[in-house]
């Protein structure tokens, strides 16, 4: 556990591509999608998602947009309250595993999976709204999570995997702004200025 962290108090930003799966148990129905995200710190993020249709979730720390193109639309809410907790902060939170969350191997007899990855198996030490439970799957070579599965107290599922990622590659803050194009409806959410 104290590599995985070290290495994350190490990584400034990072860059990867993603494909991420999620699962609503009410539903039955899992939703794919595909995308490039970006991460900065101190609490700097971009998902740009691909497929099934494009979308845009950007964060400066301060702010949040969620950019549908489709709907001509973006919805603008306080980062630090939507991105609360261990889960928002990605890069800040992995650096500090053992601070929020108990930690054990998913099966400390068989620690790696049949990839090679070492799964952990992490609970919140505080409870958490949108998060009851991640696993991570990591590269014990990198100590770089590869996957992440994020199960919330209905029973919901994300799961994401993270390919060609790069370390430390010198991300612009600009890239961390979102400027909505002309034509698209700002819509803050309640108490917040657009």
């Amino acid at each position: 556990m104290r590599e995985l962290e070290m290495t994350y108090r190490r990584i400034a930003d990072l860059k990867a591509t993603f494909q991420q799966a999620a699962f609503n148990r009410t539903l039955n129905q899992t939703l794919e999608a595909r995308g490039t995200l970006y991460l900065k710190k101190p609490g700097k993020l971009r998902w740009e998602y691909q497929t099934p249709a494009p979308q845009e979730v950007v964060s400066d720390g301060t702010r949040l947009w969620v950019y549908t193109p489709e709907l001509k639309q973006v919805n603008v809410t306080d980062a630090p309250q939507a991105l609360a907790g261990p889960a928002g902060s990605f890069l800040h939170g992995l650096g500090q595993v053992r601070e929020h969350f108990q930690a054990r191997f998913l099966n400390p007899a068989q620690p790696a999976d049949p990839d090679g990855l070492l799964v952990l198996d992490l609970t919140p030490k505080a409870p958490q709204p949108l998060l009851a439970r991640l696993i991570l799957s990591v590269d014990p070579a990198s100590w770089l999570v590869r996957k992440a599965v994020l199960y919330d107290a209905q029973g919901n599922t994300v799961t994401v995997r993270f390919l060609e990622v790069a370390v430390n590659p010198g991300l612009a803050d600009t890239l961390f702004t979102f400027v909505p194009p002309p034509g698209v409806a700002v819509v803050p959410t309640p108490g917040m200025r657009p």
